[in-house]
């Protein structure tokens, strides 16, 4: 933690006591907005199931996959660098989180966030635009709250959004090949909207 990093922090932390109106509001979201994200998610898999268009589907389905392996990355990086929470540094600071004993840096949340917004970006500008904000709101409630220092949500986000990108890069040929091969299955219903059975070559 640097000394930006601790002023930054006690300035939010500062906001964070002087607004007690938004505590219910940022604390509800620092905690259950992964259900925003979700619903962002299904949204582009049930989009992408109507184009019929197997590359729009495997955009969509990589931003879960997307989620899963940034986070994956991230879990033995904050046990390397097993920075402490604020609350469990800084004595007399207003805490509106759950205080647990996990490391600080990177934030799991702002990673899953970044994963997110960068992936659903390469699906539709849209969505993307809308999980961005997204993803910065719950970057800074998750400073708001007490639970992280900034540059825990900032690497977090940057770590997610690399995540996304470079292995869209690496994902997107298999994933699109076995998405064209899948809407020729029976199980064509999970990934087009088209209700015809698939056309079997005898």
């Amino acid at each position: 933690m640097t000394t930006f990093d601790h002023e930054m922090f006690l300035h939010i932390n500062d906001f964070a006591r002087a607004s007690d109106w938004l505590h219910p509001l940022v604390n509800g979201w620092a905690n259950y907005g992964i259900v925003g994200f979700a619903a962002l998610l299904l949204m582009a898999w049930w989009r992408a199931r109507r184009r019929n268009d197997p590359a729009c589907m495997a955009a969509a389905l990589w931003s879960p996959i997307a989620v899963v392996i940034a986070v994956t990355i991230n879990q033995p990086i904050a046990k390397l660098v097993a920075e402490p929470r604020p609350y469990a540094s800084i004595p007399g600071i207003l805490v509106l989180a759950h205080q647990s004993s996990d490391p600080s840096f990177p934030s799991d949340h702002a990673v899953m966030a970044g994963a997110v917004a960068a992936s659903l970006f390469v699906f539709d500008s849209l969505l993307g635009e809308i999980a961005a904000v997204a993803a910065v709101l719950m970057a800074f409630s998750r400073v708001y709250i007490g639970a992280h220092f900034p540059s825990d949500v900032l690497v977090g986000l940057g770590l997610g959004i690399a995540v996304a990108l470079i292995g869209w890069l690496v994902a997107r040929r298999p994933l699109t090949k076995g998405l064209g091969w899948l809407s020729t299955s029976r199980l064509h219903p999970l990934v087009t909207a088209d209700g015809h059975a698939p056309v079997r070559s005898s």
